[in-house]
């Protein structure tokens, strides 16, 4: 509860490569939470998480991303 009142908190999961970044999370974070404000959501309602994912660990077509997309950075 936030100043006495509940609300309903949309929680925003993004899933990245890992070495996105902090600048590049934080511009996430940022555009996504105005989306919701501009919804009418308060800004202090929104959480957002970047996952930060190996590339070994995130499979594509049945393959490891390593090795499927190995000259793509994140």
């Amino acid at each position: 509860m936030l100043g006495g009142e509940r609300r309903e908190m949309p929680v925003v999961h993004v899933n990245v490569w890992k070495g996105f970044g902090a600048e590049k999370a934080k511009t996430v974070i940022r555009n996504i939470t105005t989306v919701f404000v501009d919804l009418g959501v308060p800004a202090y309602a929104v959480e957002v998480i970047v996952h930060e994912i190996p590339k070994s660990h995130w499979g594509i077509g049945g393959e490891p991303a390593s090795e499927k997309l190995r000259d793509i950075a994140p």
